[in-house]
């Protein structure tokens, strides 16, 4: 590496945040500038290690400790060739990834992980201000027309491969904009959307096309689209929200917290949301049943509409601070994780069951009742929980928002049309990709559940390789890694 004693010579060190007090008032993002020095001496904290498990950690399997060394070299245009050799959008994940690489970095079994999320948003902000990062329009055209349905993460990373490979691409989003989960799921103050435009203006320059507010199935029945092109890519997302089945669910002010996330995004977009279906934390007492990063997103999202409290609260035991014994290196650790929303205010509770939720004369919810519980292994060797008598008590709660998870991806009609199969959680059922219908693919949330935005890029990736072997009935030239493009030799 370029510097051997760095991992010695440094500590970690992240930008500075704006002062919480400040940045509630607006949903811009989060983090200071940070002096390219600096930046310098976090890609030289990585190792030597022989054995980089960040790769294993990654699942893109992003070439970490090379461009650590490019960086370290300050050798820009080398480090963005080797970083989007395997990661279409290091713009998306380096904002948004919960960074499974750090967790397996060797660094990390004993000093604070190299600074890897970081380095990898710097390498791709630094390429698009020096005019590193420009359109690749493909040589030839196979001739061949592919529809990628549903344009988050999946979606584009497929679109971009599938293009890269001389393919006529179009994108179809039932949304009237671009970007699916990335547009309308995650906070403007996790990911500002002008990101997001900037990477579509160069794949529309790359010639792909994209088309909002066609809604497959309706709009377009899905077996017509099947028989229009030589092959289609569902990319839907999971968007079947888990609901919580107790009494009092139907009461006015319980939402789900996609529904508040998203129409939060539009204002944000310049839209205008009627009052009639309009979800405000405004003056509230927010509760936010859930505890992962959907719920935390709600929770800052509650104090920029200026809530008059935010609670969270989660069924599961509050997890420790530090990896136990059965959490070992190199897994992602199960340890307790302060987001930058948490950061700005609320109030966190575990260990509880919500048992009702209680209006007024009106049927707008008032009060949530809960119960503390405690959890134990059962007879059956499984993890069991059992309310702690004399806890039960009621939250006030104007508005309840539930980020409890999803069940499955958009499939219902796109299965009745097609008889498309499923597996058992209701997700698209895949062999290397490919649905039991000739031409059809799926990938992503769709096809694997909900998960990581980092998964989404890989899974569309890998589809794009598969539909291309389909089309081309040979060997795909799109490897996990476009090694064949770059001027690297590893």
């Amino acid at each position: 590496m370029g510097k051997p004693t760095g991992f010695l010579d440094f500590e970690r060190e992240l930008p500075g945040k704006r002062d919480p007090k400040t940045r509630i008032n607006d949903f811009k993002e989060l983090f200071l500038d940070f002096d390219d020095k600096k930046t310098n001496q976090q890609a030289a904290r990585c190792m030597d290690c022989g054995v980089p498990f960040c790769h294993t950690g990654c699942p893109l399997g992003n070439i970490i400790p090379e461009f650590n060394d490019a960086v370290y070299n300050e050798n820009w245009g080398l480090a963005v060739e080797i970083l989007q050799s395997t990661n279409n959008f290091p713009e998306f994940t380096g904002r948004i990834c919960p960074a499974p690489c750090e967790s397996a970095c060797v660094l990390g079994i004993n000093k604070p992980p190299v600074t890897i999320e970081f380095i990898e948003k710097t390498i791709v902000e630094k390429a698009f201000n020096l005019g590193l990062i420009k359109p690749n329009i493909p040589k030839y055209r196979t001739g061949k027309k592919v529809a990628i349905v549903g344009s988050g993460p999946s979606g584009l990373a497929a679109a971009a491969q599938l293009n890269k490979a001389g393919h006529t691409v179009i994108v179809f989003e039932r949304s009237d904009r671009i970007g699916g989960l990335l547009r309308y799921g995650i906070p403007d103050f996790k990911l500002e959307k002008q990101y997001i435009d900037r990477r579509l203006e160069i794949m529309k320059a790359e010639g792909i096309v994209f088309k909002g507010n066609v809604n497959i199935g309706t709009d377009l029945p899905f077996y017509t689209l099947i028989h229009e092109v030589d092959a289609v890519v569902l990319c839907g997302g999971s968007t079947k929200p888990r609901n919580l089945k107790i009494k009092g669910r139907k009461l006015s002010g319980v939402h789900y917290a996609m529904d508040f996330l998203t129409q939060q995004n539009k204002r944000v977009a310049g839209d205008t949301i009627n009052d009639d279906i309009s979800i405000t934390a405004e003056g509230k007492h927010v509760i936010v049943i859930g505890g992962g990063d959907t719920g935390s997103d709600c929770v800052g999202t509650s104090n920029r509409q200026k809530a008059k409290s935010v609670t969270q609260v989660e069924l599961l035991a509050k997890p420790p601070f530090e990896r136990s014994e059965n959490d070992p290196w190199p897994k992602y650790p199960t340890i307790l994780k302060t987001s930058t929303s948490h950061e700005e205010g609320v109030d966190r509770q575990w260990s509880i069951l919500t048992k009702e939720f209680i209006g007024d004369e009106n049927g707008d919810v008032k009060y949530l009742r809960i119960v503390d519980i405690k959890w134990d292994i059962g007879y059956s060797g499984k993890p069991e929980f059992k309310e702690i008598v004399g806890t039960e008590r009621d939250l006030p709660c104007d508005l309840a928002l539930l980020a409890i998870g999803f069940v499955h991806g958009e499939t219902d009609i796109i299965r009745e049309k097609t008889e498309i199969e499923l597996d058992a959680r209701g997700n698209i059922a895949t062999n290397n990709y490919k649905t039991n219908i000739e031409n059809v693919f799926a990938a992503g949330d769709m096809r694997r559940g909900q998960s990581l935005v980092v998964w989404a890029i890989t899974e569309g990736r890998e589809a794009a390789r598969e539909v291309d072997k389909y089309l081309m009935k040979k060997k795909s030239k799109l490897e996990a890694r476009d090694e064949s493009q770059m001027n690297v030799n590893y």
